[in-house]
């Protein structure tokens, strides 16, 4: 069943969820756990010998213009492109569209818990990262009307990524053209390399993220 009423409801139910959430974490006075929970998370990495944000920050950060192309990346091209190739599938019609659909919902929805139990604060909120958004593009995530629209301290897992994991999937599996169904599976790596480049998410966030989403569309 196709339906633009059940979808909205459905879409701004989850949205709902998603802010419920992060105003209970931020009335119990979450932000100093996420603190902490940070410094685990940098720790846990250097022992793994994974914690390559801070480089990879130091040798972008000199190419400013390319910088500021990833923040807008970051800020809204991910989201965009996931809810605008649902709305592609949606109007086409197409077999896929409920499967990604709940896919996404349920990538979003099963994420809630650890947001609740775990909360992150993002890479660049924490000493030996820059946040570029701010820096290079002059936006603060952390102040005013933008800072309501979202969690700030919910880095674990990266719906970023998860979102472009099921985006991929449903590229990969219903796009018209050969390219968009080569190019496909590069997204995801694309979309990491942007949160990790803007100091948003940590490389566990981006492989719990990338979890998350396999189970969410073996599930769907």
């Amino acid at each position: 069943m196709f339906s633009r009423r059940r979808e909205v409801a459905i879409g701004l139910g989850v949205y709902a969820a998603y802010l419920a959430v992060r105003q209970v974490k931020l009335r119990r006075g979450a932000r100093a756990a996420a603190d902490r929970n940070a410094g685990r998370v940098v720790a846990l990495e250097e022992r793994l010998g994974i914690h390559v944000e801070p480089a990879l920050q130091r040798a972008l950060l000199p190419r400013r213009r390319l910088v500021a192309v990833l923040n807008v990346a970051y800020v809204t091209l991910n989201v965009a492109l996931t809810v605008g190739w649902l709305m592609t599938l949606f109007r086409r019609r197409d077999p896929a569209f409920h499967r990604l659909r709940r896919a996404a919902v349920l990538t979003t929805l099963s994420a809630q818990p650890v947001f609740v139990l775990f909360p992150l604060a993002p890479p660049r909120t924490q000493d030996g990262f820059v946040d570029t958004i701010e820096s290079v593009s002059g936006l603060d995530l952390d102040r005013g009307l933008v800072a309501e629209l979202y969690d700030p301290i919910a880095a674990m897992p990266s719906i970023h990524v998860a979102f472009a994991v099921v985006t991929a999937a449903g590229l990969r599996d219903a796009g018209r053209s050969p390219w968009t169904r080569r190019l496909a599976p590069g997204y995801p790596p694309a979309v990491a390399l942007v949160v990790f480049a803007t100091a948003n998410h940590y490389v566990l966030d981006a492989v719990a993220g990338w979890a998350l989403a396999r189970l969410a569309l073996r599930l769907a």
